[in-house]
């Protein structure tokens, strides 16, 4: 029998809803020996069944649901079933003919909590960021090599948020050979580079492709500014799309490095684009009164990681909003994003609307922007929407 882990009273109404987390406050009891990342039953206080969920002791996540049907069993099959939906679902979407980047399988959204994989040409990148996902590690691995046996694995569990769930960040070769890195790939009828051994997250930000595309239709004649840049993404499509010039802005030289390689991989004009290594915030305030721009993009990292940094990071995004504003012509462009789950769209419009207060301009919001469709959000489970943007017109 299965260890068990009972709920305090009336603390199941989240799981009738089909919501994937149970929190440790909503904890009564456990029955039984309890090994971190085991599958274990879930009872409500009176003795019903709920779920099979995965145990972490370590976490205020206190356990993530593999399934709420009990005649199910969580190996190698159920993983394989899961794989195989996952990949249905982008097919049915039809959005991967223009590029060969994308993401597979997206943890909680696809019903594989703590779980990302994303395929780049044929490299499978996986992330696990639960106990429950390392302790399934196995049986996931055996079923994407039985469906995609032309693919190498590549595990990238090198983040931090794994000592939350009492696990070390660890990075490895899991099955296959690797190609040789930085490796290219294709996405809209560009080419680009990405490193999945070293690169941000998994190695490249697939959540941003439609919003590059967007990016790259209204760059034409605009003199554009990237924050944040990374490896150039948005400036290597407002250079295709017929920029003037293009800045782009980032603290890593290595990505800046990239950045200008992928300028030369797609035969775009040098001589339009710049590549600064500085910090963002010092840069936008050393350009006000002598620079502007038609077009910036604020692409910055997460501000807010948890719940008692939302009122610090909502500073940090109306200062640099405030600060990007100041650069724009009348009537330019911005495009400006919050990658922070915990950010509410409402709440970062309101921050976006302050900061034209505070910099003497009028916004107004022209399209909502958000993470592509390789990156679903389930219905019991809006922490899946966690990329909103805006494109603005400043005056």
């Amino acid at each position: 029998m299965k260890p068990a882990l009972y709920l305090h009273p009336k603390r199941e109404k989240s799981l009738f809803r089909r919501h994937p987390w149970i929190f440790s406050q909503a904890v009564d009891r456990l029955d039984g020996e309890m090994v971190l990342g085991e599958t274990v039953s879930i009872y409500s206080a009176a003795g019903q069944w709920l779920a099979y969920a995965s145990y972490s002791p370590n976490s205020q996540i206190r356990a993530r649901v593999w399934s709420f049907d009990k005649r199910v069993k969580v190996d190698t099959e159920f993983f394989a079933q899961k794989l195989q939906r996952a990949a249905k679902s982008r097919l049915l979407l039809n959005q991967f003919t223009q590029t060969n980047a994308y993401r597979l399988v997206a943890g909680e959204n696809d019903g594989l909590p703590g779980i990302t994989i994303d395929r780049y040409a044929d490299v499978l990148v996986v992330q696990l960021l639960s106990a429950g996902a390392q302790y399934c590690k196995d049986m996931l691995i055996e079923a994407l090599k039985t469906q995609y046996p032309q693919c190498c694995i590549y595990e990238r569990s090198d983040v931090d948020i794994r000592k939350k769930e009492g696990l070390e960040p660890t990075k490895a070769l899991l099955h296959g050979k690797l190609p040789q890195q930085p490796m290219q790939i294709e996405e809209n009828g560009l080419k680009l580079w990405i490193n999945v051994e070293t690169g941000h997250k998994t190695g490249y930000y697939l959540d941003q492709r439609n919003n590059r595309q967007l990016i790259g239709k209204l760059a034409q004649d605009k003199r554009v500014l990237n924050c944040f840049s990374y490896t150039g993404g948005f400036g290597t499509y407002a250079l295709a799309g017929g920029a003037q010039s293009v800045v782009n802005l980032d603290v890593s030289q290595s990505a800046l490095a990239i950045a200008e390689q992928n300028v030369a991989l797609n035969q775009l004009d040098a001589n339009k684009v710049s590549h600064i290594r500085q910090d963002v915030f010092q840069a936008l305030r050393d350009y006000q009164g002598h620079q502007s721009f038609d077009l910036i993009v604020l692409d910055p990292p997460k501000f807010v990681d948890s719940k008692a940094h939302l009122k610090r990071g909502c500073r940090g995004y109306q200062d640099i909003n405030r600060l990007a504003m100041g650069l724009l012509e009348s009537g330019g462009l911005l495009a400006t994003f919050s990658c922070s789950g915990l950010m509410p769209q409402e709440l970062f419009q309101k921050i976006v609307a302050d900061a034209a207060l505070d910099a003497g301009r009028q916004v107004v919001f022209i399209k909502t922007l958000e993470q592509a469709e390789d990156h679903p959000v389930a219905g019991p489970y809006p922490e899946g929407f966690y990329l909103k943007g805006f494109l603005c017109q400043v005056f």
